[in-house]
């Protein structure tokens, strides 16, 4: 199946180097570019990506909001944002506004791709370690304690079967990891994740890996 990419960035040689870049892949088609992330929605209707890189700054419209309009509305693409810093408030908040991960401009081109073809099937691009470090590192306007509280409440919605899947999938397991380590299979997997999803009104893993991070349930936090 061929992937179709959106490429949002402010910088045309940013642009360009990405389009030279992915555009070689022979599964990645460059349906579109954007340098603003006012254009993103109306070029989504029109172009249909099933993925958007997009640039976290730009002067215009930002690539959060542009990320949080474009998540909010129905059949979205998956979302990837570009920075230029592993642990910041702005790359926090888009993948807590449902983007599927983020990648650094001096990435090597062979992950970038693969991380493309990563969320376009339903991985997201954020390891554990990352997630720690943003967690931790980034200046948050909650209250920790009332964070983890809110976030114990959500997931007191799941039965326990649910909980330990989305426990793993904090872990940073795959579907395979988390058949194998629950004794289940792969698709009975995939039909807790969706349950979860629905019922905590997320998006995608990276937003139940956070919400696992945000109870405090990887590090040995109350299982209440």
């Amino acid at each position: 199946m061929t992937i179709r990419l959106l490429i949002v960035d402010d910088d045309p040689l940013v642009r360009a180097g990405l389009t030279f870049m992915l555009g070689g892949a022979e599964d990645i088609e460059i349906v579109g570019e954007a340098a603003d992330g006012s254009e993103v929605a109306a070029l989504a209707d029109r172009l249909r990506p099933d993925v958007v890189l997009m640039d976290i700054r730009m002067p215009h419209l930002d690539g959060l909001t542009a990320t949080e309009r474009l998540r909010a509305r129905p059949d979205a693409p998956q979302v990837v944002v570009l920075t230029t810093f592993h642990a910041d408030e702005q790359v926090l908040r888009a993948l807590r506004a449902g983007a599927a991960g983020f990648v650094l401009k001096d990435t090597p081109p062979a992950e970038i791709v693969a991380a493309v073809r990563r969320v376009a099937a339903g991985d997201p691009v954020l390891s554990p370690a990352v997630t720690r470090q943003l967690m931790t590192h980034v200046a948050d306007t909650t209250a920790p304690d009332d964070r983890a509280g809110r976030a114990r409440d959500r997931l007191a919605a799941l039965a326990e079967r649910e909980r330990e899947v989305a426990v793993a999938v904090g872990r940073g397991q795959s579907n395979a990891e988390i058949a194998a380590g629950l004794y289940m299979s792969v698709p009975t997997v995939k039909t807790h994740v969706s349950r979860i999803l629905a019922k905590l009104g997320l998006n995608n893993r990276v937003q139940i890996a956070l919400l696992v991070h945000d109870a405090g349930l990887l590090d040995g936090g109350a299982e209440s």
